[in-house]
């Protein structure tokens, strides 16, 4: 399973209304996969939220240490691969953070996301946290 940007704020925030749902299947996951370029945005999300940085930067330091977790630090390859994907879906909303996953994805063969981002779906994976 992917762990995205707000798959994690679900999970990381109990106020958040899909809080219970996303421990569980995080808690379930035989193994997840994540990237920098979400990490990237989990941060400023969390802290222009309102939320203590310092609790959401201790989070990440959970995540990262989870042995079931593998991150994926974003490199050259596999940002050229992403804008190229961002290149042919100019109709799309697509952030370059989605695109580097959808990208991930598909390279892994990994199908379930644990996101509330509709834009999986629309990329034919399966989003794990419906509204």
């Amino acid at each position: 399973m992917l762990l995205d940007t707000s798959g994690l704020l679900c999970c990381h925030h109990r106020d958040e209304r899909q809080h219970e749902q996303a421990l569980r299947l995080y808690n379930s996951a035989q193994t997840l996969v994540t990237h920098s370029y979400v990490i990237a945005e989990f941060i400023p999300l969390c802290h222009s939220r309102g939320m203590s940085k310092s609790l959401a930067i201790q989070f990440v330091y959970d995540i990262l240490n989870d042995p079931r977790m593998e991150m994926v630090w974003v490199g050259e390859e596999l940002t050229y691969a992403a804008l190229a994907l961002l290149r042919a879906r100019t109709d799309k909303a697509y952030s370059l953070c989605d695109a580097v996953s959808f990208v991930l994805m598909r390279a892994r063969g990994i199908f379930e996301a644990l996101t509330t981002d509709m834009h999986f779906e629309q990329e034919g994976f399966i989003r794990l946290l419906k509204p």
